[in-house]
């Protein structure tokens, strides 16, 4: 892909028009002192006045109130270079608490000063998304679930209730509004190159945000409220996100390289590469994500309008039409119902799709851009280890889309090991993953069992209640019979004649059941059906063996303190009976589970009478499971009633496994 040297920028005409020149049609000096009070506050009436609108519905006529407010745009942001940082923090900083994070503010007031136009983008970014979040804040002052976008945000009216609606429309004629200046979409979307974005519009709603925290304690004082802030996301198990090694400065010595170099790399937005690199190197973790993402959105839509001989699309849409963003250019098909061709392109490796659908769009992933881009996320404590794979898979991404007069860079010994990553990488956020790491977190938990009766041999024949041995051991040969007839969906390795029932040999089954790769891009429905349903029964067994352990575990301290009366002695004695089979039935769940996942796109091709069988059968074992954590609950303690169910399921999956109409050999 030869780099488009004649992409001057991303901003279609209308868009451009509108953020680099409307604004500064009117030449007029504004007064400052029209809309600032002797003791700094923001005179709202004297700004409102400037937003126009239109006679056919008093809806807000954008074009004429962007004009209009330039000059005060202009005003502001020579104010503020007036002063110094002392005398900004003196006067305006409080005005700022109520957004829980006044440093950033502080932090935009010190790019007004310099004339770097990246960090203004950059500060303007963390700005829209702190504001976003304080806004929602506010919003549940009244109302409950606060809407996801900016737009419906903005125009709610819990927000109007409070600021007033002229004053939200000020702020709409900014951000929010596909009618506006839509600063906020226009930059985490990746559209706007650095010069495009005047300065002056980061100044104003700087100004803007001081003047809200001003009506703000206005209305908190008049309705006695107290603003609550929502809690930041914090990232949990940042080993799983782990895919790309720790970059040092060599790494990022070379990538500054293949930045001037790489195809997808427009050369219009190359200074936020360079200035997202160079963040990352001074440790400003958040800095560097936010610079990069956008950047990684508009190569990407480079490649998507490229492949799918669309070039119109690399603009920004107007306010009729959607801008082309992460989420269509993932998607399988283009709207027009042609297949999209960037995943096909992507697909070798497949790692890029699996990559940018496990860290922005998998409900269970980090999401990193929904919350950074929303406020949803502490930026001081943004962690490195999440950045490290951004800029990793960023660079792994440069090397790809780039011409053989790069060979030695990306030949170079340093970026071989991130190629050799990515080359290797899987989903880790799809549901068929997270049903794997389940399967195999259950599966740990039940091999605690063996743990549990700790006393002696002769004091456990002498409780009541193990008068049903011989059912239990009926139940263990059922499921040692139904192990034995899955002996041929099982790698040789893994099998044993001798002992079915073997939890080293099921666990060793279950690893390599869940190494093999199944194809997550594009799952259909049926296959995410079904998925559901199996990750419902490994949750509920994984419960089962949790309620075992702490169950016994009391029965049998209390048994040895000799604390336990008499009916309570005798169900500890049926609940020891139960764990005897529900160990290895709890194993054989497993193993159907992961040996459903391993063939379910093949299932699911199946005619829909024997798929609706299938799956009527599924949920009936989901059913069973759900009747076991009651059952085994503290509360209940039902073990005879444990017995009967479990007889009864096994008998079903018996005659389902004889059928064959459930599983399916690992080979089709």
């Amino acid at each position: 892909m030869a780099l488009p040297d004649w992409v001057t920028t991303c901003l279609s005409q209308p868009v451009h028009y509108a953020i680099c020149e409307l604004g500064f049609e009117k030449k007029d000096t504004y007064d400052i002192n029209n809309i600032l009070s002797g003791n700094g506050e923001v005179c709202w009436q004297a700004v409102t006045e400037h937003v126009c609108y239109l006679e056919s519905d008093q809806s807000v006529d954008f074009i004429k109130s962007i004009r209009l407010l330039g000059p005060v745009c202009e005003s502001v942001n020579s104010y503020f270079k007036s002063l110094t940082k002392e005398q900004f923090v003196i006067q305006y900083a409080s005005w700022f608490h109520w957004t829980n994070c006044t440093e950033v503010f502080l932090e935009v007031f010190d790019v007004l000063q310099s004339t770097q136009a990246t960090e203004v983008a950059l500060g303007l970014m963390k700005l829209t998304s702190c504001l976003e979040r304080a806004l929602g804040d506010v919003y549940l002052l009244k109302g409950n679930d606060c809407p996801f976008l900016l737009r419906d945000l903005l125009a709610s009216e819990q927000l109007a209730d409070i600021f007033g609606q002229a004053v939200m429309n000020v702020l709409r004629v900014f951000i929010g509004s596909p009618h506006g200046l839509n600063l906020r979409n226009v930059l985490w979307h990746g559209f706007a190159s650095p010069q495009e974005i005047p300065a002056k519009y980061c100044a104003m709603l700087l100004f803007l945000t001081a003047g809200l925290g001003q009506l703000l304690q206005t209305y908190l004082l008049q309705n006695k409220g107290v603003l609550v802030h929502r809690p930041y996301v914090i990232f949990v198990s940042l080993e799983e996100l782990d895919a790309f090694p720790d970059l040092n400065n060599e790494i990022l010595s070379i990538a500054e390289e293949l930045v001037k170099l790489s195809s997808f790399v427009l050369k219009i937005m190359l200074p936020f590469w360079i200035a997202a690199l160079t963040a990352f190197k001074q440790n400003r973790y958040a800095d560097s994500v936010i610079l990069l993402l956008p950047q990684l959105e508009v190569g990407l839509r480079l490649l998507f309008t490229t492949t799918n001989k669309c070039p119109n699309r690399l603009l920004t849409a107007e306010s009729s039409a959607f801008y082309t963003t992460f989420d269509e250019m993932l998607a399988k098909h283009l709207d027009n119902e042609e297949v999209n061709q960037l995943p096909v392109v992507l697909e070798e490796p497949a790692m890029e799709s699996d990559f940018l659908w496990d860290f922005l769009n998998h409900q269970e992933g980090p999401r990193i851009r929904d919350r950074l881009s929303h406020g949803e996320i502490n930026l001081e404590t943004f962690p490195r280890e999440i950045a490290n794979q951004i800029v990793g898979f960023a660079i792994t991404i440069l090397c790809r889309f780039s011409d053989g007069d790069m060979f030695s860079l990306k030949e170079h010994m340093v970026i071989k090991p991130l190629m050799n990553c990515a080359s290797c990488y899987r989903s880790r956020f799809h549901p068929i993953s997270r049903l794997k790491k389940q399967v195999l977190e259950c599966m740990k938990s039940i091999h605690l069992w063996p743990e549990l009766a700790t006393m002696p041999e002769e004091q456990i024949q002498k409780l009541k209640g193990l008068e049903g041995n011989d059912e239990a051991n009926t139940l263990i040969l059922m499921t040692s019979e139904i192990l034995s007839q899955l002996q041929h969906c099982m790698p040789q390795n893994c099998c044993s004649s001798d002992d079915p029932i073997n939890g080293v040999l099921i666990e060793r089954l279950l690893v390599e059941l869940c190494d093999t790769r199944i194809c997550t891009l594009y799952s259909p429905r049926p296959v995410l059906e079904v998925v559901v349903v199996l990750r419902k029964m490994s949750a509920q067994c994984h419960q089962v063996s949790q309620q075992v352990l702490a169950g016994a575990g009391l029965r049998c301290a209390q048994w040895l303190n000799r604390t336990l009366r008499s009916r309570q002695r005798h169900n500890y004695g049926r609940m020891l009976n139960s764990i005897k089979f529900l160990s290895p039935v709890l194993q054989l769940i497993l193993l159907l589970i992961t040996l459903e996942l391993v063939s379910v796109h093949s299932v699911c091709k199946k005619n829909p009478s024997d798929y609706q069988q299938y799956l009527k059968f599924l949920k009936s074992v989901l059913q069973y499971t759900e009747n076991l954590v009651t059952y085994t609950s503290p509360e209940k303690n039902k073990w005879d009633e444990t017995m009967e169910l479990t007889k009864k399921t096994l008998i079903k999956i018996r005659k389902i496994s004889d059928r064959k109409l459930m599983l399916v050999h690992l080979a089709t």
